[in-house]
């Protein structure tokens, strides 16, 4: 869709991708320091858990900014194709 701004939740969005960039660095650091690897699993599953939660706020603005513009303006089967095909590939 032409208009796929998420200007709405841009502010949100790129201040969880500064704080996840900060726990991949300390993760790096941590492996470069032969931190326990447990620890390390533990920051790379909260990092993990972080860009899961950018991804349903992503897609939770995609829905209810562009998906509900274009099936409103009559586009709704292409829309929908193309949520589905965008699905398939994140829960691949």
């Amino acid at each position: 869709m032409p208009d796929n701004k998420i200007s709405n939740a841009k502010s949100s969005l790129i201040s969880r991708l500064n704080r996840i960039e900060g726990q991949i660095r300390g993760i790096r650091n941590m492996i470069e320091d032969d931190k326990y690897c447990v620890d390390v699993f533990i920051q790379v599953a909260a990092a993990k858990s972080a860009l899961n939660s950018v991804s349903a706020l992503l897609m939770e603005s995609h829905i209810k900014r562009c998906v509900k513009k274009a099936i409103d303006s009559g586009h709704g089967e292409e829309v929908l194709d193309e949520l589905t095909e965008v699905m398939k590939k994140y829960f691949k």
